[in-house]
């Protein structure tokens, strides 16, 4: 029998039994909503780590102050300024392969414009500060060398600074005034979002280093040049754990550490935070997938006992066709069309729920989401593939029907 003399019995089977038919790929519709959703969300969420990754700069190293102590008692990390900036310039002559190293330091202060404030983090930094960020400019011009060299009071300040101070845009030549002391705005620095902690990278006043150091955040007598932080930014080709191992066993030198002793500083690098990132979201997808599959084993359960139902309502129909010359395998056809058809329909319908809450569930917390054509044909096939599989079964049921039998059946 070919497909066409197949296929019309099985949809005039189900247009007679609508409510059924509809019950019946609720299960389906679920499920394929599920996969699609957990598909966009999934890789949504994925893309925007990376996004976070690459707004801090590509190959950083991070080395951080480490921990005080306070009456016997450790702190956390970053508790204590434990680096300096002459470490970093000993980094910076020592290691090669590398395009920057930017000792930062930093602190929160509150920012004044006008009659406008806004509590910011303020970041004093060097020439390699941008370069190890990968960070333009926008507006304005960046600072010079000869500037970030010296102690003058100029800054560069992120989109959520200008936004919050200088509602007008226009910020480039006015005056921030930092508690008694006022800074000439010289640039507006490129927006680049939350990173990966969720900290706002925007909300930043960037002066030069020594300007930090002596006029605003001070310097320490004990440990002069102190710095909360040096970024590194490691050449394209170079090895990024090398590099970090070289870092160590420098600072750890430098800082006259013994082998018994632990380091006094913490050494971040962006690709194990990615890598973290990426493993919970992989996480995230498996429960969603998990959860997906659930939903179609529930859908495929409930394909197979309307197509009992539909069998045993149908027998004398199924002995009949049987009688007048239909074979089992034409009987096994049409029953699988009919399983294949409300799946698929299930598919279809699940296919646009799941885009529609996709991309609902990203408006509503801010998430990025991605729909690509291989997680729709794949949701659509695992559908079509569910009918198929719990339809066998009923299918091959009719198909071994005895006719005698099935005509006697009332």
């Amino acid at each position: 029998m070919r497909l066409g003399a197949s296929l019309r019995p099985a949809l005039a089977a189900l247009r007679r039994a609508r409510l059924r038919t509809g019950l019946t790929t609720l299960g389906i519709v679920i499920g394929t909503a599920a996969l699609i959703a957990m598909a966009a969300i999934s890789a949504g969420a994925q893309e925007r780590v990376r996004r976070q990754i690459d707004s801090l700069g590509a190959n950083l190293v991070m080395v951080i102050s480490g921990s005080a102590t306070a009456a016997g008692v450790r702190l956390g990390g970053g508790s204590g300024l434990t680096i300096t900036a002459d470490d970093a310039a000993a980094i910076a002559r020592a290691i090669p392969n590398l395009d920057a190293v930017a000792p930062v330091r930093r602190g929160t202060v509150q920012a004044v414009a006008g009659n406008r404030n806004w509590q910011a983090t303020l970041q004093g930094i060097t020439a390699d500060f941008l370069v190890a960020r990968d960070w333009a400019v926008v507006a304005g011009r960046p600072l010079t060398s000869e500037e970030l060299a010296g102690s003058q009071r100029l800054a560069l300040i992120g989109e959520t600074i200008r936004r919050e101070l200088f509602a007008d845009g226009d910020a480039v030549g006015r005056l921030i005034r930092v508690g008694s002391l006022a800074f000439t705005v010289v640039g507006v620095l490129e927006a680049k979002g939350p990173n990966p902690q969720g900290a706002d990278q925007d909300d930043m006043l960037l002066v030069p280093l020594k300007t930090a150091m002596r006029q605003v955040l001070g310097d320490s007598a004990a440990r002069p040049r102190t710095v909360d932080q040096i970024v590194i930014r490691v050449a394209d080709g170079a090895s990024v754990p090398g590099t970090m191992e070289a870092v160590r066993e420098l600072l750890r030198r430098r800082h006259r550490l013994g082998a018994e002793r632990i380091d006094d500083f913490i050494l971040r690098d962006m690709s194990e935070m990615l890598a973290v990132r990426e493993a919970a979201g992989r996480v995230l997808g498996f429960l969603l997938a998990a959860v997906a599959s659930v939903s179609l084993l529930i859908g495929g359960f409930g394909v197979m006992n309307v197509m009992l139902a539909g069998i045993a309502e149908r027998t004398r129909e199924i002995g009949l066709r049987l009688a007048v010359g239909a074979r089992p395998r034409d009987i096994l056809g049409q029953f699988l069309i009919e399983a294949t058809l409300l799946a698929s329909a299930g598919g279809l319908l699940g296919v646009a729920l799941g885009i529609v809450a996709a991309i609902a569930v990203g408006r509503s917390f801010g998430w990025p989401i991605a729909i690509g054509a291989g997680s729709v044909g794949l949701a659509l096939a695992a559908a079509a593939s569910t009918g198929i599989g719990f339809g066998i079964y009923p299918a091959m049921k009719a198909a071994r029907a005895d006719p005698i039998t099935a005509l006697r059946t009332t």
